[in-house]
């Protein structure tokens, strides 16, 4: 069973979010793990990475990973994003779209267990966010964003137990 072992909050730069966008018809089997794979055989993340400009960290702590970002408003279609964070101002590459992000500052879950009990616990992230005082923050159209953070190598190298990490992470106020 998976737990939340570790939760914080993180300040952002202003940032661009680069990657390709779906819907709930694009799931397979209730996931978008297929769209993961194909963005995987694609090189599509090497394409995003080589935009960068800057080391690992460097930006902020865990700017490098890949994300599966996710817009949600009552009333509107669910969108899944997949691909990146980069600095403003980022050339968006043909084929792909992006969504650009004001300084932030995110509530931040580690969700740790066995790779098949850690997804989908957004929900549970968030009442723990809030139950140490973050509030979830809403964007000027009343939509709010987070995403999960597949960040190395603590969700790449699974640990003595199998486990893994992956974060989950809010925009907060």
């Amino acid at each position: 069973m998976s737990e939340i072992i570790k939760s914080y909050r993180q300040h952002i730069p202003t940032m661009r979010f680069i990657g390709k966008t779906y819907g709930d018809s694009d799931r397979v089997d209730g996931t978008f793990g297929a769209k993961w794979s194909e963005f995987f055989q694609n090189g599509w993340f090497q394409t995003l990475e080589k935009l960068s400009g800057a080391q690992p960290g460097e930006v902020f702590e865990d700017a490098d990973a890949y994300l599966g970002l996710m817009r949600c408003k009552k009333g509107e279609p669910f969108e899944y994003r997949i691909g990146m964070l980069l600095p403003r101002g980022t050339e968006v590459p043909d084929g792909f779209d992006c969504v650009d992000f004001p300084e932030s500052t995110l509530g931040v879950c580690w969700v740790y267990g066995k790779e098949s009990e850690i997804y989908m616990q957004e929900e549970i992230c968030g009442e723990r966010l809030k139950s140490e005082g973050m509030s979830i923050a809403e964007d000027k159209d009343g939509a709010i964003w987070f995403f999960e953070r597949y960040a190395c190598p603590r969700f790449t190298r699974p640990d003595e137990k199998g486990n893994i990490i992956l974060d989950i992470c809010f925009i907060v106020k």
